[in-house]
């Protein structure tokens, strides 16, 4: 199982060195955290690479965090930003509703006990919570953290043929006709929306991102 994920990574030309443990413990360090950053990588790792996962995975960070980089110098905080992708699944349960609320309790935790300031926590912590989609978010940061998010919504047709690929195994347990229904519901309450993606800088994506949802909801509807 595990050398089949990484060759599906591989295949991607995705450049995983942006996840190395030297990356994340200089970040650990900026945030003025002063344990050792080493066990926590292994931990966000780990958690990635959970059997269960398709989609959500070490893949999908490498993915976001450089669109992250490209908008660090319009980033108010943008440590506490890149923490946000790094962690904002580090839950995921596709039958659990909780995933970000218990992604962003522990990513607090972690900040508290390495001595980082608490109101750094509590700032990823929301950070994190906007990664639920569930209404587009009035701070500026968290508005890049959800464009970088919802980025691969926009990717180019193959891509995001495969991301509806990877998703449909999470949730393998849902019958196809529920599926249909609940997931063509789910990208027409985007295609609703009158801009997908709130910020300038990931405003290249919106028209792939709207024909793609649309091919997706034709196909699923079909």
């Amino acid at each position: 199982r595990t050398r089949r994920r990484a060759v599906a990574v591989s295949s991607t030309a995705m450049d995983l060195s942006r996840l190395s443990v030297e990356a994340w413990s200089a970040l650990w360090s900026r945030l003025g955290a002063r344990n050792d950053a080493g066990p926590l990588h292994a931990a966000v790792l780990t958690r990635y690479g959970e059997a269960h996962r398709a989609y959500h995975t070490a893949e999908h960070i490498a993915r976001i965090l450089p669109l992250l980089d490209g908008v660090r110098a319009r980033l108010r905080e943008p440590d506490e930003a890149e923490l946000a992708l790094w962690l904002h699944d580090l839950v995921y349960d596709p039958r659990g509703a909780d995933n970000e609320a218990r992604s962003a309790a522990i990513a607090a935790e972690w900040l508290t006990a390495g001595g980082a300031p608490a109101e750094r926590g509590e700032r990823v912590r929301a950070l994190i919570m906007a990664t639920r989609h569930a209404a587009p978010p009035d701070e500026h940061d968290a508005r890049y953290v959800v464009d970088a998010d919802l980025s691969i919504l926009g990717a180019a047709p193959p891509e995001f043929d495969r991301y509806e690929t990877q998703v449909r195994r999470e949730y393998a347990f849902v019958p196809e006709a529920e599926w249909r229904t609940r997931r063509a519901a789910l990208l027409r309450r985007f295609l609703a929306q009158p801009r997908l993606f709130l910020t300038e800088e990931f405003g290249r994506f919106e028209g792939p991102a709207r024909a793609n949802l649309a091919r997706s909801c034709a196909r699923l509807e079909e």
